[in-house]
């Protein structure tokens, strides 16, 4: 009987060996398989971390072309405003060119020999000067180029002319005067051109 005891403590001791031996070779197996889902689970982190380091970095693409849309779509604002500011007169300006034109056809066919016609003249002379000073003051320029190098950006060749005491491509005389307004031309200068003998 003590034999038998000591058999089934030995079974017992056994079992609670074997017992023992299993659980750990169910923990082995349960951190064997954690450790390869590690790496799987490691790797899965790693691509979301891609991804949203990616997505940031579109975000902030993004973000710096919609900065820049918008100060480019101001500055084009702040232009066109300065713009149309700089050029509101283009159109009155260029009626008023109409009115220059013809007192400067009446000064050019007055009589400058009759008396009588001294005080008219001179009335004429001042109002056409009071008008171009104050189209100046509107930054509104005269353009009367003769003697000056032909320039085809302000001045409108009418006709050449052979003149050996005049420099080639220059200008001669002016047939209408040209005028520009802050440096955009309103109308060119309708010239004749000096070219060389032939």
């Amino acid at each position: 009987m003590a034999e038998d005891q000591d058999k089934s403590a030995s079974q017992d001791e056994d079992a609670q060996v074997e017992a023992i031996v299993g659980e750990i070779q169910d923990a082995l197996d349960g951190a064997e398989a954690e450790q390869a889902s590690a790496p799987a689970e490691e790797k899965s982190l790693e691509v979301q971390l891609d991804e949203a380091k990616q997505a940031a970095a579109d975000a902030k693409e993004q973000a710096l072309r919609a900065v820049a849309d918008a100060q480019n779509i101001r500055r084009r604002a702040e232009k066109d405003a300065e713009n149309a500011r700089k050029f509101a007169l283009e159109k009155f300006a260029g009626d008023m060119l109409v009115v220059a034109d013809n007192l400067d056809r009446a000064l050019a066919s007055a009589d400058r020999d009759n008396e009588s016609l001294k005080p008219m003249i001179e009335g004429v002379e001042l109002t056409h000067k009071s008008m171009l000073d104050a189209l100046a003051r509107h930054n509104v320029v005269q353009l009367n180029p003769v003697g000056e190098p032909f320039n085809p950006e302000f001045h409108q060749a009418m006709a050449m002319v052979p003149n050996p005491d005049a420099e080639p491509n220059s200008v001669m005389d002016v047939m209408q005067k040209g005028f520009t307004l802050n440096g955009r031309l309103l109308r060119p200068a309708m010239v004749v051109v000096a070219k060389a003998p032939e």
